[in-house]
């Protein structure tokens, strides 16, 4: 799922190509798409965009009258721009057509999870914020608040769009990796210093990785948003060495996620159970890293 990293080079260039110019067409292929009828979505035609927004993990795009289209790209969701008379070789979910350019919406895959809604009005917009702090944003005091709010894990508490917004899994692993911190320590045992860390690392990391898209778009419109970056130190890298330490990566995998994490820099040593891999080992799990076969 794109995150605020790539959320925010994805708005840079839309606002970049948008702003100012005026929306032609609308053409929905998908029946899933669409979430609202009223107002109708052909109403949006023949206005211009007057601003370009991110909520929480959603991309508003505003239009003349109030009316704002808001997308939410879920896991496999991603945008792209077409200039005119170029080709349009994925037409996908969704097509907007500018005056100067041609907007697409796709989804790989065969599950139907992104959304469009057309909304009217600031209050309505506002139903779509999941209500998550805005973290580069805050201040520390607010940080430590909100993160001990709810008593969660601390990658749940991360990647809960209620308490803070635009983090999922992937920038949460890199997070919890710099902050030296468990993705499973329960935020009410968390102690001040390591909350300092935390909120440290969440700042640091998102502003990095804002750079780095930054500086791999060069101007033109982002279409490798991916989950997976090599230069990551944990996130998608079970069983590659930790650039700290060497140590292997290890991960939690739970439905349709995984958790990454190096036991040696942020559990000092034990492995976590995973699930799957628990269950079937059973009293052969290991305990600790280094009782671990590394060349399994």
């Amino acid at each position: 799922m794109p995150e605020l990293p790539d959320l925010t080079v994805y708005l840079e260039a839309l606002e970049s190509r948008l702003l100012g110019r005026r929306l032609e067409r609308v053409l929905v292929s998908s029946p899933f798409l669409l979430r609202t009828a009223v107002p109708p979505i052909q109403s949006a035609c023949g206005r211009r965009v007057t601003e370009v927004r991110r909520i929480g993990k959603r991309i508003a795009i505003g239009l003349e009258g109030q009316l704002w289209l808001v997308f939410h790209l879920m896991i496999a969701g991603r945008l792209h721009w077409f200039e005119p008379g170029a080709p349009i070789k994925r037409p996908g979910l969704a097509r907007l057509e500018f005056e100067n350019g041609t907007l697409t919406l796709t989804e790989a895959g065969t599950k139907r999870r992104a959304s469009l809604h057309l909304v009217q009005g600031e209050d309505q917009l506002r139903l779509q914020d999941p209500g998550g702090l805005e973290v580069l944003q805050a201040t520390l005091e607010e940080f430590a608040a909100r993160l001990r709010s709810e008593n969660h894990t601390l990658k749940r508490a991360l990647t809960d769009p209620k308490l803070f917004s635009g983090i999922g899994n992937a920038y949460s692993d890199e997070i919890l990796h710099a902050a030296r911190l468990s993705p499973v320590m329960l935020t009410s045992r968390i102690d001040d210093a390591a909350v300092a860390r935390l909120y440290a690392a969440t700042s640091a990391q998102l502003r990095l990785w804002t750079g780095r898209l930054r500086q791999l778009a060069a101007g033109g419109f982002p279409e490798k948003v991916t989950a997976f970056r090599d230069a990551m130190a944990v996130h998608g890298r079970f069983r590659l060495p930790c650039p700290v330490c060497a140590t292997p990566v290890q991960r939690i995998r739970y439905a349709d996620n995984e958790t990454n994490y190096c036991a040696r820099c942020q559990t000092g040593g034990r492995l976590l159970a995973d699930r799957a891999l628990s269950r079937l080992l059973k009293q052969d799990w290991p305990k600790s890293v280094d009782a671990f076969d590394r060349d399994d």
